[in-house]
């Protein structure tokens, strides 16, 4: 049995997410077994690092499957990619050890989210970043994303509703980076809850427009109250932007 690994790039504007839903075909997961399943002639699952929600794209997701098959991995690399809708690409494929499981064997992942800061908007950026026009202190947002470096309970920062399992995270860096009008929020952690990232965002946002202290960042972090948070942003600047092993 050989254990293929794939590093899967996506635009999921029109797609209902990563995970395979029984109600729908328009998912991430769901496109790629279809043809990798047709490719070797047997039902095949595919198994992500994680989830990515409907309209969160990625640049960098990791996915492996087991399979019983002499073809080439070059010639699986131009299968897959042929049959693979234009907004779906396999980027890189390999064969791993047995023992490689792309969700359980990661260390750490890195998101961007894309912020076009001007108030013009950008035709061309709009499906991959979220437009805020206002004028934004970059300083005080990276003061409140310092706050939240370290070890912590990010339910507060979730859409987590019952914590059956441990909330508690692990963020090795949170950046500012200001690139013309795009302004990029870089996350590396050693794993995200349900639409965290997009939640701290909201919250970074609401303190650039001085609308919530930086204060209030550690009264999150302390009460674990998702309402005491700013909102969810929009899933279209969010990029998975590398899985680390």
């Amino acid at each position: 049995m050989r254990n293929i690994k794939l590093l899967i790039e996506y635009d999921g504007s029109r797609y209902k997410g990563w995970q395979r839903l029984k109600d729908s075909d328009q998912t991430i997961q769901g496109k790629i077994e279809s043809v990798i399943s047709e490719m070797v002639s047997r039902p095949i699952e595919i198994v992500g690092s994680g989830r990515t929600d409907a309209g969160v794209h990625a640049k960098g997701q990791v996915a492996n499957f087991t399979v019983k098959s002499d073809m080439s991995l070059t010639d699986m690399h131009k299968y897959i990619n042929h049959y693979l809708p234009q907004d779906i690409v396999v980027r890189e494929i390999s064969e791993e050890a047995e023992r490689f499981h792309s969700q359980y064997n990661v260390k750490s992942k890195k998101y961007v989210y894309n912020i076009w800061n001007h108030w013009i908007p950008s035709a061309f950026e709009r499906k991959y970043s979220y437009h805020v026009p206002e004028k934004l202190d970059l300083n005080l947002m990276q003061e409140a994303a310092n706050l939240l470096i370290g070890k912590h309970d990010f339910i507060g920062f979730s859409s987590v509703k019952k914590a059956n399992k441990s909330t508690v995270r692990t963020i090795e860096e949170i950046s500012i980076v200001k690139e013309g009008n795009m302004l990029k929020i870089i996350f590396v952690g050693d794993g995200f809850l349900h639409n965290m990232v997009r939640i701290i965002v909201g919250s970074l946002l609401e303190i650039g427009l001085k609308e919530m202290k930086v204060s209030q960042i550690n009264k999150i972090l302390q009460n674990k109250t998702r309402s005491d948070a700013g909102k969810t942003a929009p899933a279209q600047g969010l990029f998975l932007e590398a899985v680390y092993y």
